[in-house]
């Protein structure tokens, strides 16, 4: 993985030990200096440990995107929460790959929010296909569907199209449009609330049960 610093750019090189001397930091003197708020040790950490929270990030979520968003996410927590770690209750890395479990758990429930909206957005499409003999006024949520998916910036219109009509998956999206997977599930994310929205404001009825 090519080392990011978690606010952009390349990580800047690590710091040597006080004595100027080739070897890094003890991980002792490196956990004191992270707590005091020394930038120096949260590169120094970022540098040592980075590798380990993406690996388990990556194995996690089977995204290298995701795994990067994650690995920097945690250490902004680390450095945002530096306070409330005891050098004398464990060692760093340990406590750091604690925050990476939680942060990848939330990435995971995450996921699972955005696939349940995708699927919810789905049905409420799908429900303008069902028996219009039986209840014609289908035929109008249909057109109001249409409508307002054609109100949507092109992109968010281009990604929900692909995902409801070709039931295309975000990875797919990607590969078909050449856009990153971050970017293909951003514009699903805020095409699907906008959407949303304006179905609710046009009163287009619930999947009936």
């Amino acid at each position: 993985m090519t080392a990011h610093w978690p606010t952009g750019g390349p990580a800047p090189a690590p710091p040597l030990s006080p004595a100027g001397a080739a070897e890094p930091l003890a991980e002792e003197e490196l956990a004191e200096g992270f707590v005091r708020g020394e930038e120096a040790c949260l590169v120094a950490a970022y540098h040592r440990w980075s590798g380990l929270v993406f690996t388990l990030a990556q194995r996690a979520l089977g995204d290298a995107r995701e795994a990067e968003d994650v690995t920097q996410v945690v250490f902004l927590a680390a450095w945002r929460g530096r306070h409330t770690f005891v050098p004398a209750r464990g060692v760093l890395a340990g406590w750091l790959v604690g925050i990476a479990r939680r942060k990848i758990a939330d990435a995971l429930s995450a996921r699972t929010r955005r696939a349940d909206l995708v699927a919810a957005a789905g049905a409420r499409l799908a429900q303008t296909a069902y028996d219009t003999a039986n209840r014609p006024e289908a035929v109008l949520d249909r057109v109001v569907v249409g409508q307002e998916l054609a109100k949507l910036p092109a992109p968010q219109r281009r990604v929900l199209g692909l995902a409801f009509y070709d039931d295309l998956t975000h990875t797919q999206i990607a590969r078909l449009t050449g856009w990153p997977l971050g970017t293909v599930k951003s514009h699903a994310r805020r095409g699907l609330r906008r959407l949303g929205h304006r179905l609710r404001e046009a009163d287009v009825p619930q999947t009936p049960s």
